[in-house]
């Protein structure tokens, strides 16, 4: 009898130790399953991430710094170019927006601002005064961030360019944007262009297809470009709150994947997983959001149309981004000449009384 009850006890042990090591193989099979996925979502953002990379010319460092700097330890600076080329079939399209970031990781702040690009500067390879939106379709990235540079006197260490077919893609893969409408208008599409887009003053739930009609609108806008400058501002502090949220950076690798034939940049990819880690809960209402005043110009024979930035406000806006940057203030490289609409134009005529104006919001 009592060797009968060992043996039962015995099966019971037998059959306890079965399940537990069915138990373990179950939950290895599935750490092993998460490892592998998380390995295949890794490499798949890898592989779209070096399809964006591009290095520029002059290598990583800016020829206004003295050696290149660590973006996740000391402040730095992000030039963002939105590229219009439809009208081209994207052969040497101009840049349609251009947005500077100076972001500081120590405290977790950031400063943008929006240039005009009719802004009138002296583009960085030639003599000439242009138009800013004019310096990429002459010399590409490259000719834009020197531009930009010598415009601002700050170092450009960072930059992505855009297309308009990727910044529909990432607002489509992020869920849409929610957007503040500050009054109503309508839009063409770029899909169909007898479609019209109607946006009301309010909150609204953006798609990439209507977000890009809400970017490029000025003509129905009482501040023309500099409105909609701020709407683009606008639209890219949605896009910070919309990719922080965790089912986005889940989703990165499938992000990266759709846009990766739209974007270039020389952030590595292991820079914006570390900038992601240092910003994490970062919002894009803590943005302070700069704005560059200047006049109206209108000058040669066809009375092209410039905007005059105002020399006293830059030097202000050129020293408040330095000082973000904790770069010591300096004298603008813009020399008095910029301001002289005669001198070095690409075509000479009359101007009219100039008439104040700003980016800012």
């Amino acid at each position: 009898m009592a060797q009968r009850v060992k043996v039962r006890v015995r099966k019971k042990k037998s059959k306890k130790k079965k399940i537990i090591k069915r138990i373990l193989v179950l939950f290895l099979l599935l750490f092993i399953c998460m490892g592998g996925f998380a390995v295949y979502k890794i490499v798949n953002t890898l592989q779209a991430a070096d399809k964006t990379y591009d290095e520029l010319d002059r290598g990583e460092k800016s020829r206004l710094r003295d050696a290149v700097i660590d973006i996740k330890k000391k402040p730095f600076s992000v030039l963002f170019v939105g590229i219009e080329d439809y009208a081209t079939n994207g052969d040497h399209g101009r840049s349609d927006s251009l947005i500077v970031a100076t972001i500081n990781p120590q405290d977790k702040t950031m400063k943008m601002i929006s240039i005009p690009r009719d802004t009138r500067v002296q583009l960085a390879s030639t003599q000439s005064k242009e138009k800013i939106n004019a310096a990429f379709a002459k010399g590409g990235k490259d000719e834009t961030i020197e531009t930009v540079e010598q415009f601002l006197n700050i170092p450009i260490d960072k930059y992505a360019t855009v297309d308009f077919d990727g910044f529909k893609d990432v607002i489509d893969e992020v869920g849409g944007i929610d957007i503040d409408v500050p009054f109503d208008f309508n839009e063409k599409s770029d899909v169909k262009k007898s479609k019209k887009i109607y946006f009301k003053k309010g909150n609204m739930h953006l798609n990439g297809e209507e977000a890009l009609a809400y970017a490029r609108m000025r003509k129905q806008d009482p501040r023309g470009d500099f409105g909609r400058n701020d709407r683009q501002k606008q639209i890219l502090r949605a896009m910070i709150d919309q990719m922080a949220k965790p089912n986005n950076i889940a989703n990165v690798d499938n992000i990266a994947k759709e846009v990766s034939d739209h974007i270039t940049t020389n952030f590595r990819i292991t820079e914006g997983l570390a900038l992601q880690q240092i910003y994490s809960g970062f919002k894009g209402d803590d943005t302070e959001t700069l704005s560059i005043k200047g006049s109206d110009l209108y000058l040669g024979p066809n009375r092209t149309y410039y905007f005059e930035p105002d020399q006293t406000n830059l030097a202000n806006v050129q020293n408040e981004l330095r000082t973000h940057l904790k770069l010591p203030s300096e004298p603008s490289t813009e020399t008095d000449s910029q301001t002289n609409p005669s001198s070095g134009e690409t075509g000479t005529g009359t101007s009219d009384t100039p008439q104040t104006n700003s980016s800012g919001q």
